[in-house]
């Protein structure tokens, strides 16, 4: 009767512990945290990852956001750390429910089955739903295939619940109203992502605001509908003088160099589609390329200036907006 008192016992003290060393290592949290939590009601942008593609870079964190409404996080594309950078943010994983994919490069997709692993290791025990072009579901059967050991392990010595039934995939092929709910409406619209098919622009509407996000793609025409009359508009970007200085350093650079004209789009060529679909803020993020500090904010909006005569936020990782 008491073994099962001890255990709780132990486990809450090893969070306590946990809890109490993360905030003494990184004092500079709580500050960030209280710009989130603070914020229960409305919608509020965070940006979580700003770099573009996937080598990983002191710089930037690799792409994904969250849109939080009255305090519901609703995670767009998992790039590489992104549990980390939501628990930077002073979200708590066991509180996802809604993660959407706008496309299946490794940059978006590397720690989608990461960040459902590790919120159920930290008491996730709700379902959690994937949207996404297809690929999904096999990748979360794989997934937990392939960390079968630790989820058997951690379901009888933690009393964690099975994982893969709390997994719910829904994919699809085309533009679409995704999700919608009390608190938001999600639509999809195909961009252009060169040979990557498909390839999804994200549209959500709350009761306060309209945010979206273009994923990865070229300029789109598609993407300008969507994005009509958005408080807020998440593009990528690309800044053409500094690929050059980037081919020097890979041993691939022709084929890299065609992927990344063909399937990006330009300062100039950002400004223009924000321009043209009317939004009131343009927020530059998805920075191609994203690891070279001599590119200054000024540099990233220079150009979209020149085209869009509304607010430019130059993106920063756990910028919140």
């Amino acid at each position: 009767m008491n073994e099962p008192r001890s255990r709780a016992s132990r486990r809450d003290f090893m969070r306590l512990a946990l809890a109490a060393g993360s905030a003494a290592a990184l004092p500079w949290l709580p500050a960030v945290q209280a710009q989130t939590t603070a914020a229960n009601k409305g919608t509020q942008l965070i940006l979580l990852g700003t770099k573009g593609g996937p080598t990983p870079s002191a710089l930037r964190a690799a792409p994904a956001n969250v849109l939080l409404v009255d305090g519901q996080p609703y995670v767009v594309d998992c790039g590489n750390g992104v549990a980390l950078q939501l628990t930077k943010a002073g979200i708590k994983l066991p509180q996802i429910r809604d993660i959407f994919l706008t496309h299946q490069h490794s940059d978006h997709n590397a720690d989608l089955g990461n960040l459902v692993f590790l919120a159920w290791a930290t008491g996730l025990a709700t379902p959690v739903h994937l949207y996404g072009p297809p690929g999904m579901r096999q990748m979360m059967d794989d997934f937990v295939h392939m960390n079968a050991i630790d989820i058997a392990t951690r379901m009888q010595e933690e009393g964690r619940p099975p994982l893969r039934p709390l997994i719910n995939t829904h994919e699809f092929d085309g533009p679409c109203v995704v999700m919608e709910n009390d608190q938001v409406k999600m639509t999809a619209a195909l961009v252009d992502h060169y040979t990557l098919k498909p390839a999804f622009a994200y549209r959500f509407d709350t009761k306060d605001r309209s945010v979206v996000f273009s994923g990865d793609t070229a300029y789109s025409e598609n993407l300008i509908k969507l994005a009509k009359g958005a408080d807020v508009l998440v593009h990528e970007v690309m800044y053409l003088p500094a690929l050059e200085k980037l081919m020097k350093t890979v041993d691939n650079a022709p084929t890299l160099l065609d992927h990344l004209v063909k399937s990006h789009t330009s300062t100039a060529q950002v400004g223009r589609i924000a321009a043209r679909a009317g939004v009131k803020t343009l927020v530059l993020s998805h920075f191609v390329p994203g690891g070279d500090p001599a590119i200054s904010d000024d540099m990233w909006s220079a150009e979209a200036c020149k085209q869009f005569s509304g607010e430019i936020i130059v993106g920063k990782d756990l910028m919140v907006i």
